[in-house]
């Protein structure tokens, strides 16, 4: 019995379900081509709407072969969220190791856990004005949080990847995704229906800022009664003995408002020495100055971040006395690192999925035939609705980044929910939901895949596995009810006809 047991366990690890996904998808690859299976894609060009056709590569084929062998490296060493964890730890590292975090979080110990629950939620959602950054950021942080607050890290580690996942598709202020849909949003619209209809990053603030409050508040009891009470409410650890300066602790913090500050002026659009040095000169929006691809501030948030992170570690270390000298600090950049390397091994495994399904062009075939069916639809309002949700929660499983998706979508949707009379606006809001709720869902979206890493390295017990689905099928309760709440709040928002910006109503 225990030698079955333990292939099981062997066989749904993360690494193993990597790898069966791999092969399924390869073999579904397979099969797609054979069958002539393909789709066409919808694009917008010349201010005219054209199709494209569609094919499924075989991954099993020489030349998906020569791929496989010949860009494994090379697609693994380009892997932009490796590169971006592994900088913004040590940032997270060196507060850890000089002890700032603790000496701001375990004052805080006796705060009742339903607090902590929805202020995690709230930020998770907040943070997510700087993208991906969010997940980079405040996973590896809120692990170390919890821990200093006498809480799980599992359980902060979770509920903050739901709020910045689902808590993406609703966010309290626009983001850089929000541009750039916003961008193509209006293309699709007035190469089709309106000549005159015109984007404004603030359509859908009304509809934006409630849903935060709204699912905070909902995520709150939700993890409370399907999540708290299925992990160990409290974690012990080896204690350090760090020593706690209130004169490091405001002097760090101090140095870290006078960066932030300096880093603030530097992305001014005024004409004074030395504003607006970080943004994109030769863009023509606000927008693009600041996060665009060619944008020192939006290409380099995480150094700005980290830098700011090793500056009030250093200074909090320096004159708290618990680093004293060069080699303490060099170490504590990596403090942690420890009990990481499995992130390593699951990176290298997501990344070869991610290429081969983004080389088949799998997701985007199944993706394309799910808005072919959803163009010839005959009903409009509340059902339509409905069936967008579903279609994007499904269309986020192979293809689980937002921009994807909407690459593929608006030159179809945003037409047809303006012949059924739902603003573009609305239609762009409710997709972003939708694709928020589709991401905490899907085994394949990369930040999943970083959750766990640090779940495993927050694992209490031998018997509290980390596994791909188990995991999923922990969080699907709270990820269902959260869905649904947004669904249901998206439809009554419609029915009432009250505004969901500034200017802007859910219907034309």
């Amino acid at each position: 019995m225990a030698k079955l047991k333990k292939k099981k366990d062997k066989l749904y690890g993360p690494v193993s379900v990597l790898a069966i996904l791999i092969c399924i998808v390869s073999i579904m690859s397979f099969l797609f081509s054979i069958l002539g299976i393909e789709s066409y894609k919808t694009v917008i060009a010349n201010n005219t709407m054209e199709t494209t056709l569609i094919t499924v590569k075989n991954i099993i084929s020489f030349d998906g072969i020569k791929f496989l062998i010949g860009e494994s490296v090379t697609k693994f060493s380009l892997f932009k969220p490796l590169v971006l964890i592994i900088i913004a730890l040590l940032g997270i590292s060196i507060c850890e190791k000089s002890g700032l975090l603790s000496d701001i979080f375990s004052p805080f110990k006796r705060v009742k856990l339903n607090i902590v629950v929805f202020i995690t939620l709230l930020v998770g959602i907040i943070s997510t004005i700087i993208g991906d950054y969010s997940y980079i950021f405040l996973i590896p942080l809120v692990g170390v949080a919890y821990k200093y607050l006498g809480k799980n890290p599992v359980l902060g580690i979770l509920i903050v990847f739901l709020g910045i996942t689902i808590g993406y598709g609703t966010g309290v202020i626009f983001n850089y995704n929000d541009y750039l849909m916003g961008i193509l949003t209006e293309k699709a619209a007035t190469v089709d229906i309106d000549k005159n209809y015109a984007y404004s990053l603030f359509s859908n603030i009304y509809i934006m800022i409630f849903s935060t409050i709204v699912l905070s508040f909902i995520g709150t009891f939700v993890v409370d009664k399907f999540l708290v009470n299925k992990l160990p409410k409290k974690y012990s650890y080896e204690e350090e003995e760090l020593i706690s300066s209130p004169k490091a602790k405001k002097t760090s913090l101090l140095i870290g408002l006078f960066l932030i500050i300096l880093f603030i002026y530097m992305i001014l659009p005024a004409k004074m020495f030395g504003a607006g040095i970080l943004l994109d000169s030769s863009a023509s929006r606000y927008m693009e100055k600041l996060l665009g691809e060619n944008s020192p501030f939006g290409s380099g948030l995480v150094i700005i971040i980290t830098l700011i992170f090793i500056a009030c570690g250093f200074i909090y270390g320096k004159l708290s006395g618990n680093m004293k000298n060069s080699h303490q600090f060099s170490l504590g950049l990596s403090k942690n690192f420890e009990n990481l390397g499995f992130m390593f091994v699951l990176m290298f495994f997501i990344s070869e999925l991610s290429a081969i399904i983004e080389w088949t062009n799998l997701g985007t075939v199944i993706a394309s035939k799910l808005l072919e069916s959803m163009g010839t639809l005959q009903y409009s309002g509340v059902p339509l609705i409905i069936t967008l949700f579903v279609v994007v929660i499904i269309m986020s499983v192979l293809l689980p980044f937002t921009i994807d998706k909407w690459n593929l979508a608006h030159p179809v949707i945003v037409p047809l929910f303006m012949r059924s009379n739902i603003t573009p606006n609305m239609t762009q809001f409710i997709f972003k939901v939708a694709d928020g709720v589709g991401k905490a869902c899907s085994p394949v979206f990369i930040y999943y895949i970083i959750t766990l890493a640090f779940l495993e390295k927050y694992r209490i017990s031998e018997k509290n596995q980390v596994s791909i689905f188990g995991t999923l099928k922990l969080l699907m309760p709270v990820i269902l009810i959260m869905g649904f709440s947004m669904l249901l709040l998206i439809i009554l928002w419609y029915v009432m006809g009250l505004p969901i910006g500034i200017g802007t109503y859910s219907t034309l």
